[in-house]
């Protein structure tokens, strides 16, 4: 549909066809001398929508190929230095706004404020500090202690631990809390419910009252019915969900979201990077089994968000990031522009920012891309940044003309083998 976008620094100011001659100062509230100095960008045969927000994406993490990379050959120094080094290349694949769960040596609001404050470039940052964990651990198993803090993870052990870990990471900054429900124990299959429902209830209730709200990890049935029931407000995977998760979850207003990008990128690609492929059954059953359910939650109204889970060496960052919606697609069997919503408008409430992100319209903030071809037909053109025309990220031009930003490895930073090579977009679409 023709028509135009206009944005005055970091506000859209007038959308739709005939905007740009509403008068010398009319109902958009700009003067045609500004029109007249304004940067114009062509769309012809382009879509122009709001910026890609993901809903779970590990900003900190650096690619690792295994779990004691992660936890055992990072430094803090190094960290940062790396985290910073990735941030551009989100913009640069059309990423706008970024939730990130938990973050390496607690560092996600010093990396938030030091983007908001023009020190580095990267996305806007909704954050948490670390994830909260009980001693049987979550996805690293015996790598977890029995207490104290290891890479993203904080162990608390009794529920005045949990209230004390729960406010002192909304004093250090916190825009959400995060439960690790969830564990692998390495005599036992998948994972297992970690935190009883009155453990969550008593996170839930401390960060609440502070106004700030909860995401869990859950990846069986009855946690992901225990966190609907304690009152966490996004539920990170809810694999295998039953029909008693289901009510659950339907019936608390929790928001879901499933991330299947990871489990797919190593089903459908691991292979060709060396990854592993004694999982690919057990992935490929927890997609189906958890699509279907993750569909009836989304026909009884429940809001679903799009989360990559970018930070691993199988889902580097700027590569994979709107796969999630061709999946929902694919799996969900939503319409392009219902998927579309979901990594836009729907995750504009991951971030906290529903009434200023994800919709192109008057008074919104402009983070704006003007994408080649129809992506209403075909969500996939969102996953190849060579058909990013342009990319506004608080009102300013991203520069897509630059170098992808690489670098050589440190010696010590990489060990372990979940794939022998980043799986990167171009790799699998040469």
């Amino acid at each position: 549909m023709p028509g135009e976008v206009i944005c005055r620094g970091d506000e859209i100011i007038a959308v739709g066809s005939g905007s740009a001659t509403a008068g010398p100062e009319g109902s958009a509230g700009f003067h045609e001398r500004e029109l007249d100095s304004a940067t114009r960008v062509d769309a012809t045969g382009c879509t122009v929508m709001p910026g890609l927000i993901d809903a779970h994406c590990h900003l900190t993490f650096d690619e690792p190929r295994s779990n004691d990379e992660l936890f055992f050959h990072r430094d803090h120094t190094l960290a940062a230095l790396a985290t910073a080094h990735h941030l551009p290349k989100l913009l640069m694949a059309g990423v706008t706004s970024v939730a990130d769960p938990d973050t390496i040596f607690r560092m996600g609001p010093a990396i938030r404020d030091a983007v908001e404050a023009g020190w580095i470039e990267g996305p806007r940052i909704t954050t948490g500090v670390a994830a909260l964990l009980t001693a049987v651990g979550g996805t690293a198993g015996r790598l977890i202690p029995d207490e104290g803090e290891v890479g993203y993870a904080e162990v608390v052990r009794t529920t005045d631990e949990m209230v004390l870990a729960t406010r002192r990471q909304i004093k250090e900054g916190a825009d959400f809390v995060k439960i690790h429900a969830t564990g692998s124990i390495p005599t036992r299959s998948g994972e297992l419910q970690v935190w009883t429902r009155q453990e969550m209830r008593v996170v839930c209730d401390t960060a609440h009252d502070l106004g700030v709200p909860v995401a869990a990890h859950c990846r069986n049935a009855s946690s992901t019915r225990d966190a609907a029931l304690a009152g966490v407000d996004i539920i990170y995977h809810a694999s295998f969900m039953d029909e008693e998760a289901l009510e659950a979850v339907v019936e608390s207003g929790a928001d879901l979201c499933p991330v299947f990008t990871f489990l797919s990128n190593l089903c459908d690609h691991g292979p060709e990077v060396g990854a592993g492929t004694n999982m690919v059954d057990v992935f490929r059953g927890e997609i189906a089994a958890t699509a279907e359910m993750v569909r009836r939650a989304h026909d009884a109204g429940v809001r679903l968000l799009c989360g990559s889970e970018s930070g691993f060496v199988l889902t580097p960052y700027g590569h994979w990031h709107a796969r999630e919606v061709e999946l929902f697609v694919e799996h969900l069997d939503l319409s392009p522009l219902e998927a579309i919503r979901c990594a836009t408008a729907n995750n504009a409430h991951a971030v906290h920012a529903a009434d200023e992100l994800g919709v192109l319209s008057v008074g919104r903030r402009a983070d704006v891309l003007v994408v080649q071809g129809d992506v209403a037909s075909d969500v996939s053109l969102l996953g190849d940044r060579r058909n990013l025309r342009a990319v506004l990220s608080r009102g300013v031009p991203v520069d897509l003309q630059r170098a992808w930003p690489t670098r050589d490895p440190l010696p010590g930073s990489r060990v372990g083998n979940w794939a022998e090579r980043p799986l990167t977009w171009d790799l699998v679409n040469p």
